[in-house]
């Protein structure tokens, strides 16, 4: 089930949540004691920054399951660490990250280690808005001596923020890639907690079994799987990079939006709710897909008339930041998100990182 550690950071007992957080996330993800005790090192900086330049902030930790083709399951467990502010920004990001650099308004001199030390690393920042800064570790376990594969030519990422501190999600995401097809799924379990949370989990495994099947076919079967669990809303978005196509199908209150260049549409759901009863019909549509898109789904804790932002057009941020960038934007200290909130996002991989 979508395990997530929320951790907000006002006083100086909080950082060493943080760190115990950490060290509960790499136990579950299956880390030995060395990437451990780097997922500690990451979050006990990320939140002394937040309370030190930022007056305080959000530090989530998930563990996520991202695709490896050098792994014989095909998934490498990680975990990711997501630091948000509402704080002043960070003018410099370049110095920012450099070893010693510390002013009042940037997050200090742990960014430098904290790049380092993670396998992924981006930071986000708006003068005036805050920043948001991200780390993933995994095993590594195996890599030695071999060449690492080519990078994938699209990339997704997400934030999944309970409601109310709660321990379990009632959200879960997932990704998988099968020859050309990547495959998107968000699923939100009706309710709260833990009975929603398997339900949203269920949705998940069976993307993992058949993660070669088009969106509608996916659904179809999600509905007998779900079946003895409170049920969920669900969307499945699947992009076949040789037919350069985006098949989208869902059920329930998911939201859809795709970026084409600078303009938005809506990918509309079916109302329902998966595993309540069986649908007759499950429509797909379908859309062309370009180097200059981008897809957010996002369950219904997001306000319907979110903005986008910039960072939805910065083509070098990791989809992650850039989901959590939506999410900080949707809400304020004093006014936190409303629901189970989740947020995920397929990309094509940046110029630089393409094989």
């Amino acid at each position: 089930m979508p395990r997530v550690w929320e951790v907000p950071v006002h006083d100086s007992t909080r950082v060493r949540d943080a760190r115990v957080a950490a060290e509960a996330a790499a136990a579950r993800a299956g880390l030995d004691e060395g990437r451990a005790a780097g997922c500690a090192l990451v979050a006990t900086e990320l939140a002394t920054n937040l309370l030190k330049h930022a007056g305080g902030g959000l530090i989530l930790l998930d563990v996520l399951s991202r695709p490896d083709p050098d792994r014989a399951d095909g998934a490498a467990p990680m975990v990711q660490i997501v630091a948000i502010d509402h704080g002043p920004g960070v003018r410099d990001i370049a110095g920012a990250l450099r070893d010693g650099f510390s002013t009042t308004s940037s997050l200090g001199a742990g960014l430098g280690t904290c790049r380092r030390v993670a396998d992924d690393f981006d930071l986000h920042s708006t003068v005036g808005r805050g920043t948001i800064a991200l780390a993933r570790l995994g095993a590594r376990a195996g890599r030695r001596g071999r060449q690492a594969s080519p990078a994938p030519a699209v990339r997704a990422g997400g934030v999944n923020v309970p409601f109310a501190g709660a321990e379990f999600s009632g959200d879960a995401w997932a990704w998988v890639r099968s020859g050309d097809l990547t495959t998107l799924l968000l699923a939100d379990g009706l309710g709260h907690g833990v009975a929603a949370a398997r339900a949203s989990s269920a949705a998940v495994q069976q993307l993992y079994r058949a993660p070669e099947l088009p969106p509608a076919q996916l659904l179809r079967r999600l509905e007998g799987a779900l079946r003895d669990t409170r049920g969920a809303a669900v969307a499945v978005a699947q992009l076949d990079l040789s037919a350069r196509r985006l098949l989208f199908a869902g059920i329930g209150n998911i939201g859809a939006r795709l970026r084409t260049g600078a303009q938005w549409q809506p990918l509309l759901s079916r109302p329902g709710i998966v595993g309540a009863h069986r649908a007759a019909h499950v429509p797909q549509q379908e859309v062309a897909w370009g180097d200059d898109h981008l897809l957010v789904l996002h369950s219904d804790g997001l306000p319907s008339r979110w903005s986008p932002g910039p960072a939805a057009h910065s083509p070098s941020l990791d989809p992650a930041v850039i989901a959590a960038v939506i999410v900080r934007d949707a809400s304020s200290p004093a006014r936190p998100v409303r629901d189970d909130t989740t947020v995920a996002v397929l990309s094509p991989s940046p110029p630089d990182h393409l094989p």
